[in-house]
């Protein structure tokens, strides 16, 4: 009887053990994604099976706008996206709810992300030709942002930039084929597109890698409850990043099943260089800040310190 109770006991604590020692179900994170070329490392990523190997579950959510994307985060349906500083310190101005955890892209000396394009039948070739001139920009945005930084760059006043609302990337790419827009801004690859269909790059950011980046975010309350996760995910982007930076030509299905590239640029477009693991530093945060402040978006400085979360990078 003694024996008995000792297998029994044995049994009981081996099953016990096991159970702990069972490996948990792996986190999911939702990540609100737009058709953008800064998102390809996570499709990447997903496609080699990183996430898993880090430990974590993705999930992705297609979106077609930033106001959509930002709605998603706002509810809660998504826990991380590709954004920008901006929409990071409008979520930020009474109380921090995201963080920028990652660039996501950034550009480098002969790949910009944004650029400023005039319409083949505008006769306009260089910044000085856009003095007064109206460009299509996406108001209150990392695009007019852009937009003002460049043109003040070469040497343009304040009185000499002039904007007008395009919201939608269609519309500015129609309005400039037409010629009803002497210029407008769009962002990478459909700045190649609009070349390839006659338009003149007027200037890019390739020279101010510190204003046209966009960033990884979570919302803090997913990062507060699951460091470990945005950690995983970070890292598979970390590896993802180094796969593309070899050999992006491996991937050109993933921009072409994601809708990242249009089809006439396939064969030629150059994918851009993907920085490896950094955030934006508190320089870039306060340009921002301070662009934000004068166009009236914020009434108060939002936290660098709260706002930028390098420490989740591997």
């Amino acid at each position: 009887m003694r024996l008995y109770h000792l297998f029994v006991f044995v049994l009981a604590l081996g099953l016990v053990l096991s159970a702990c020692g069972a490996p948990a179900k792996p986190a999911t994170l939702k990540i609100a994604v737009l058709p953008i070329i800064d998102t390809l490392p996570m499709y990447v990523a997903q496609q080699e099976g990183l996430f898993a190997k880090h430990g974590v579950n993705v999930e992705f959510v297609t979106v077609a706008s930033a106001p959509e994307r930002d709605q998603l985060l706002a509810a809660g349906q998504a826990d991380g996206a590709v954004n920008e500083t901006l929409s990071d310190m409008l979520f930020n101005k009474d109380k921090i709810q995201m963080q920028a955890v990652r660039y996501a892209l950034r550009p480098t000396e002969n790949a910009g992300h944004f650029f400023i394009i005039a319409s083949a039948k505008s006769g306009i070739t260089d910044a000085q030709g856009l003095k007064g001139v109206e460009i299509g920009v996406s108001q209150g945005t990392v695009i007019e942002y852009v937009t003002e930084r460049l043109l003040q760059a070469e040497g343009l006043t304040g009185d000499e930039i002039k904007t007008i609302a395009v919201p939608k990337i269609p519309d500015r790419m129609a309005l400039l084929a037409s010629g009803e827009l002497n210029a407008g801004v769009l962002p990478d690859p459909l700045g190649a597109l609009a070349v390839q269909q006659g338009a003149v790059i007027v200037l890019d950011d390739s020279k101010h890698p510190e204003y046209g980046f966009s960033v990884i975010s979570f919302r803090k309350e997913v990062i507060d409850a699951n460091p470990e996760a945005v950690q995983g995910f970070l890292a598979a982007v970390e590896e993802a990043v180094a796969l593309v930076n070899a050999d992006a030509k491996k991937y050109t299905s993933v921009l072409s099943d994601q809708k990242i590239v249009p089809p006439p640029l396939l064969a030629t477009y150059k994918v851009p260089p993907f920085p490896t693991a950094g955030v934006p530093t508190e320089a870039e945060w306060n340009d921002a800040l301070t662009w934000a402040k004068e166009k009236g978006m914020l009434t108060a400085d939002v936290s660098y310190a709260d706002s930028v979360n390098a420490g989740l990078l591997p």
